[in-house]
């Protein structure tokens, strides 16, 4: 059984972490690099139990494990040790305001503060301590109760990896201390398959992102949309590869995942029994007592069937949806929320740039699945109620980094800054229009504007020079 923190120790600790970014500790890059690399020593020394772990829980083959759990975090680790003096410079702005050309102006780029990183893993929450500094990361065991506690306290970001009920709640506790999130929720992700796509390689590479972690990604084809006219072709299809993906008996495959927890699995069940059994094309058989459910393929499904394209489905289910055409396809899309991931199989450019140039996603992949997420150079994220704001690569850096504009003003020609101070009058008024606006591009124009800034600058200076001559009367 996990032991959750005491929720009396979580303000000392929060506290104690913002006492440690104050102290500049965390500000040194060489000090970040040095906790990178033994985040790094981390998951090389815990790879065998972390693969057990996942294997007790899901069922999840090592493959699955190294390529989607172990080797991407480590890689985003050397990444970051790599650039990390990159992305930290200061950047400089080229200078658009006349009275600011003898300035420097620059973006420092800063951490913002004290991050709050919702996860669930009970073997990192145990082990990580181990390896990071403890002035720096703290890990909080928590449930309900503690979760709440911990949402009370104020943090300089939040980012939060799960369902969009509980995403609205961190949302909700952030905004109290106007705290900025990063949401990475969900939603019902699309595959498309247009008339052009390959059927073939459409149902390999389609079925291997529904059933990977059987099913349980955020970003799984969560529904299929085909035409009337392919859709029989593609159920055939389904069923080979399932066959050659997992064999006559899925439930003997060392290659074939379980659902999580029995709350998931009576879930899905209930799915499954909301369903004609005529529909259930492939699969349909589970066995609760070992959370296990068949590859299942149901069709044909209406685009507004109550139980099965309403809420994501989060499991091995896959409804397919026949339709007219691609504009059809687009009107069931747009019906729903914004999705986190879209998948389209074409085998024609103008199909999938129909589609995408109709519909909104936080992600689309063109002729495969899940794999934009292994490609860390592009931005990962979602878009209204599949997430907000992203990650990944140069991104990551950003999210939790404050752009501070800085700019060092020159104490030099203080003359020409006599236009900008008060008392105002029309001469200031034309010479600072030009500051702002430049001069005109007519000829004409310019040589006019030209003349009148000269007149203005004359009275400007003269009339200061007076002042200051007065003054010292």
């Amino acid at each position: 059984m996990v032991q959750f923190t005491p929720v009396d120790q979580i303000p000392g600790i929060v506290q104690a972490l913002h006492e440690t970014f104050n102290e500049g500790v965390t500000k040194d890059l060489d000090f970040r690099k040095h906790q990178l690399q033994k985040l790094i020593k981390f998951f090389e020394e815990n790879e065998k139990e972390i693969e057990e772990a996942l294997y007790k829980d899901l069922h999840k083959p090592s493959i699955e494990t190294v390529t989607a759990e172990v080797a991407p975090v480590i890689d985003e680790c050397k990444y970051m040790i790599k650039n990390l003096e990159r992305l930290a410079k200061p950047t400089h702005t080229k200078k658009r305001f006349a009275l600011n050309a003898s300035d420097k102006t620059y973006i420092r780029k800063e951490p913002k503060g004290v991050a709050l990183i919702i996860a669930t893993n009970e073997l990192i929450a145990k082990a990580l301590p181990k390896y990071l500094d403890p002035r720096a990361y703290s890990v909080v065991s928590a449930g309900v109760v503690e979760t709440t506690a911990l949402l009370e306290e104020k943090f300089d970001h939040i980012f939060y990896t799960g369902n969009g009920a509980v995403g609205r709640i961190v949302m909700a506790a952030a905004a109290k201390h106007l705290t900025p999130v990063t949401l990475e929720l969900g939603g019902k992700s699309p595959a498309i398959v247009c008339d052009s796509a390959d059927i073939d390689l459409t149902a390999h590479r389609l079925l291997w992102g529904k059933f990977y972690n059987n099913g349980q990604t955020c970003v799984a084809p969560d529904y299929v949309l085909v035409s009337h006219d392919k859709q029989e072709a593609l159920v055939k299809a389904f069923r080979k590869t399932v066959k050659q993906f997992f064999g006559e008996n899925p439930q003997e495959s060392q290659s074939y995942g379980r659902i999580v927890n029995h709350r998931q699995f009576d879930r899905l069940q209930r799915i499954l029994d909301s369903v004609d059994g005529n529909k259930i094309v492939i699969g349909g058989q589970t066995d609760k007592e070992n959370l296990f459910i068949t590859p299942t393929i149901v069709s044909p499904v209406e685009a507004d069937d109550p139980h099965l394209m309403q809420d994501e489905i989060f499991g091995p289910i896959l409804p397919i949806v026949g339709v007219k055409d691609l504009t059809e396809a687009v009107k069931v899309i747009n019906g729903k929320d914004k999705p986190l991931a879209m998948y389209i199989f074409a085998g024609k450019s103008e199909d999938y740039n129909f589609i995408m140039d109709k519909t909104n996603s936080g992600g689309t992949l063109v002729n495969d699945t899940l794999m934009h997420l292994q490609e860390m150079s592009l931005p990962f994220g979602g878009v209204g109620p599949s997430g907000m704001g992203s990650y990944h690569g140069d991104r990551s850096f950003d999210t939790f980094t404050h752009e501070r504009s800085t700019m060092i003003k020159s104490t030099s020609l203080e003359a020409a800054n006599q236009a900008r101070y008060p008392p105002y009058t029309d001469a200031k008024k034309q010479l600072m229009s030009v500051f702002v606006l430049g001069l005109p591009s007519a000829a004409g124009a310019k040589i006019k504007t030209i003349s009148t800034v000269f007149g203005a600058a004359w009275d400007i200076f003269f009339s200061s020079s007076k002042t200051n001559q007065d003054s010292k009367l």
